[in-house]
């Protein structure tokens, strides 16, 4: 029981973070309408306050929106903007690594990948299609990069761009793996 106590206070302070914010209401703004301290609803947001039912209800009051209204609400999660390099997305096997920016693409409109080709790696002699437009720019190592009938190796500071309904082909050429950070618009890869 000690364990839902715990959970209840942690989620208190950012769920009426999120109602306040979503209502576009600031912090004193709040405590005005409530008639307590802007001090009282820092300490509730930050997780420093465990209000009673009935100072939670108080506040909620200043919003206005009721206590099951309040538990119901479910605060969209902050977009994420940065990611660290462990934080990207393996969604490529064998010898391609695609790291995706991002792991959810839902509602996005850009798909940007590191790409790590192993020596001799290849997309496959199926060429690979899909609606929207791709870039990429080569960091180390070199490509082989087939647009329709267009063929190119492809070395570090060298970049591309094209129809992604075009049929295309990748293959690392060389001794050593080729980096690439590359982005498709939307995200159809």
């Amino acid at each position: 029981m000690q364990g839902d106590e715990d959970e209840f206070v942690r989620t208190l302070g950012p769920r009426l973070k999120a109602v306040r914010v979503s209502r576009g209401l600031s912090q004193r703004a709040l405590a005005r309408r409530a008639g307590v301290t802007n001090g009282t609803i820092s300490l509730i947001e930050s997780g420093r306050m465990n209000p009673s039912v009935s100072a939670l209800k108080r506040v909620l009051d200043g919003v206005p929106i009721g206590l099951s209204e309040f538990f119901a609400f479910e605060p969209e999660p902050e977009e994420q903007v940065f990611f660290a390099a462990e934080d990207l997305t393996e969604i490529g096997r064998g010898g391609i690594s695609y790291r995706q920016v991002g792991g959810s693409l839902f509602s996005r409109s850009l798909q940007i990948l590191h790409e790590t080709y192993q020596p001799g790696a290849d997309t496959g002699r199926v060429m690979l299609t899909h609606t929207g437009e791709e870039g990429g720019v080569i960091v180390s190592g070199r490509l082989e990069v087939t647009v329709g009938e267009s063929r190119k190796i492809l070395g570090p500071g060298d970049a591309y761009l094209f129809d992604s309904t075009r049929p295309h082909r990748f293959r690392a050429v060389g001794s050593e793996p080729c980096i690439v950070v590359s982005a498709c618009t939307p995200p159809t890869f």
